[in-house]
């Protein structure tokens, strides 16, 4: 019953962090980088598919992939792109960042550095990552058109050996709690959370899933 329960608590998460956005033909394709390399095949697959003209990667390392990763996060989705038939010439990699607010302020960085003009992106990230991407970006890149898109995978299939079940469900409770407080801190829009939804929350924080909540200073 306790692990049907903790399914039902977390799929009501995971569907309040997708937007199901609908993708539209866009200036950059800005894929964050993270531990789930998907989001790279992903990404990929969305400009061969002709989405937008340019991919841009942004990460180096964070939390979740310093001592997973030997190079940074941007650089190894270059090279899953690469693989896939993603021309060099249409990759920007941005290697400095380490979360959220710095891949959104210094992509913005070395797009303008380029001289390119970007009024439209897709923002590539992780399932559980698209609504807190969408609230970092609009804050610290404003008036853009911004289309949040993630690898479409269900949350019973999405866990996997590196990224186990329990593993997913105490990030996404984190970023639940990271999306409540953060806009006061400065680092992301206000969005609103459904009572049913904070529910959830407070249940899966009080079974246990509170190893990514923020102790101390905000990433």
């Amino acid at each position: 019953m306790t692990e049907f329960l903790i399914d039902e608590l977390a799929q009501k998460i995971w569907d309040y962090h997708h937007l199901n956005h609908k993708l539209e033909k866009s200036d950059v394709i800005l894929a964050l980088g993270s531990n789930d390399l998907r989001v790279a095949e992903y990404a990929a697959d969305l400009y061969l598919q002709g989405w937008a003209p340019l991919l841009a990667l942004s990460g180096n390392a964070g939390a979740l992939t310093r001592e997973r990763f030997n190079k940074p996060e941007a650089e190894i989705f270059a090279e899953i792109a690469l693989k896939k038939g993603v021309p060099e010439s249409a990759i920007l990699i941005e290697a400095e960042s380490t979360n959220t607010g710095e891949n959104v302020t210094f992509s913005r960085r070395l797009l303008e550095s380029k001289g390119i003009n970007t009024d439209s992106l897709i923002l590539a990230q992780k399932p559980y990552m698209e609504r807190r991407a969408y609230a970092t970006f609009m804050n610290f890149w404003p008036g853009k058109r911004v289309i949040s898109a993630s690898p479409p995978i269900s949350f019973p299939d999405y866990p996997t050996e590196e990224l186990p079940k329990d593993l997913v469900i105490n990030i996404m409770v984190g970023d639940l709690q990271r999306i409540r407080i953060y806009p006061s801190l400065g680092f992301q829009i206000e969005q609103e959370i459904p009572d049913d939804v904070w529910r959830a929350f407070e249940k899966l924080v009080e079974l246990g899933y509170d190893k990514h909540l923020a102790r101390t200073a905000p990433r």
